[in-house]
């Protein structure tokens, strides 16, 4: 059973920067492809990136396009969110999910693990 831990969210002012982890447990890491997925308060949760089984292939939502990166070490069953650029609107629960078949998805619904999230606020 795939366990994924999220840490690194918190404040911070507009135009600023954090950097998310996913720290798995349990299985082999490399066999899942990793998405990170937001909810933001009245809102449906929505993807924002993802990264292939060994970090060869990401995708982006056009609303974090330029200013989000992700990255895995799969040394470390660890993936990364480097959020830059913050915007208010970025402010959301962050959560880190896993998919066991298949390529990169945007829809949450096709993801078979998740994180229970960390959260994020962007504001002056």
């Amino acid at each position: 059973q795939l366990q994924l831990v999220e840490s690194g969210g918190g404040l911070v002012q507009p135009e600023g920067s954090l950097r998310l982890s996913c720290a798995a447990s349990g299985v082999t890491f490399s066999y899942y492809v990793i998405g990170w997925l937001r909810q933001a308060p009245g809102k449906e949760r929505e993807w924002v990136t993802c990264i292939s089984r060994f970090g060869g292939s990401t995708n982006y939502a056009d609303s974090v396009k330029g200013r989000f990166t992700i990255s895995r070490d799969n040394a470390k069953n660890t993936v990364y969110l480097q959020m830059d650029s913050l915007k208010p609107e970025d402010t959301a629960v962050y959560y880190c999910a896993a998919r066991q078949r298949g390529s990169c998805s945007t829809s949450p619904a096709e993801y078979d693990y998740w994180g229970q999230g960390t959260q994020v606020t962007v504001s002056s």
